[in-house]
């Protein structure tokens, strides 16, 4: 059950959360993808505001901030082909056991970069 309802009108958005905490964290994925989704087709991004809007009907009122590039790193699944270079012996063994090398790099890449 959704308690918590944040309007985002700089983007012209709704979303809602199970408590306060909850819909933040709501309307930062809300903002996040919408900005990327906005920046991938080459559209219009709004500048951040920096303003604390006022609330006529008693609302609570909040900034919500989100790191784009942050989110992105986080969030942006779009796989990309690699080219690379290995041993031959090592390519052929890997296909004699049944090696995905796409997923043994991003396992591997995941591992040495800490993600």
């Amino acid at each position: 059950m959704y308690t918590s309802s944040i309007k985002i009108p700089d983007i012209d958005g709704m979303t809602q959360g199970k408590n306060i905490d909850d819909a933040i964290q709501m309307a930062r994925d809300y903002i996040g993808l919408n900005i990327i989704n906005k920046q991938d087709n080459n559209l219009d991004v709004p500048t951040s505001n920096y303003v604390l809007p006022t609330s006529k009907d008693g609302n609570i009122v909040t900034l919500v901030d989100v790191d784009i590039d942050e989110y992105r790193r986080k969030n942006d699944f779009k796989t990309i082909k690699k080219t690379l270079t290995i041993p031959n012996y090592l390519n052929k063994l890997g296909k004699e056991n049944n090696i995905n090398f796409s997923e043994l790099l991003t396992t591997t890449l995941k591992k040495e970069l800490h993600v």
